[in-house]
């Protein structure tokens, strides 16, 4: 077996997991961020490093829909700058920074019908923890999604003493292994290849599937982010400016 095969088979492993421990906390989640959306409300995205790419991955893009708003923080992604101007090492102490997160919070008026979505592979960062707390504070409930089942019995690195799967009101554990990297090179200490991308993907994509499907039986309507690159639909535009309308319209509450 190749080590390319290796990984396949990983990441299969892990989303075969999820499909076979996770729904009905999918589908929990999903109800309550389809009451917030219904409610005209927002359910607000985090995450810090590689747990930015599922924020970005659901809105806006093609399939998505108008409801979840990303909270992407720039020095927290280092994707562009790896040494000098924004790189890793700062990165890596804003994410353990305690009270950045109280700093990002003050930049936005929230709603206890709002959700907040929170995405950590290790639960530990103090920024996460943060955000999760001072949601609470403002009565919002709190989805985390990330190793939940790996993470037990790891330390925090926040004075509340607390990971961020303590705090959270609904759990979609990712189901991967603490380490993420998944496959083994010769000569080499550490693995190479995770898995943790892969099982947010996952879970961001179920999660969404079933809000859209609550809402749909609801009657709602879905502001979708519609494909503008297939040729001979000629409303497509009109669907995508009327769907950014509509984010427009919410963003301005926030």
């Amino acid at each position: 077996m190749t080590l390319a095969t290796q990984w396949l088979d990983n990441t299969r492993s892990v989303m075969s997991a999820i499909e076979k421990t996770q729904q009905d906390n999918i589908r929990t989640a999903a109800a309550v961020m389809a009451n917030s959306i219904q409610a005209g409300r927002w359910v607000h995205t985090f995450g810090c490093g590689h747990a930015t790419i599922p924020v970005e991955e659901m809105y806006p893009r093609i399939g998505g829909f108008v409801g979840f708003h990303p909270m992407v923080e720039l020095p927290l992604t280092f994707f562009t700058r790896i040494t000098g101007e924004m790189g890793v090492h700062q990165f890596l102490f804003l994410e353990r920074a305690e009270g950045y997160g109280v700093e990002i919070m003050k930049g936005y008026d929230f709603d206890p019908k709002d959700t907040m979505w929170i995405f950590s592979h290790t639960g530990i960062n103090a920024v996460n923890i943060d955000i999760a707390l001072e949601s609470k504070k403002r009565g919002m409930t709190v989805v985390v999604c990330g190793s939940a089942a790996a993470a037990k019995g790891k330390k925090t690195r926040h004075s509340c003493g607390k990971t961020i799967f303590d705090l959270a009101d609904i759990v979609i554990d990712t189901c991967v292994p603490a380490v993420d990297a998944s496959v083994s090179l010769k000569d080499h200490v550490d693995k190479i290849a995770p898995l943790s991308t892969m099982a947010f993907v996952t879970s961001v994509w179920m999660t969404i599937a079933t809000v859209a499907e609550i809402l749909a039986d609801r009657g709602v309507h879905l502001h979708i982010h519609p494909s503008h690159n297939v040729p001979g639909d000629t409303t497509a535009r009109e669907r995508l400016d009327a769907a950014l309308a509509e984010y427009k319209r919410r963003v301005a509450l926030i």
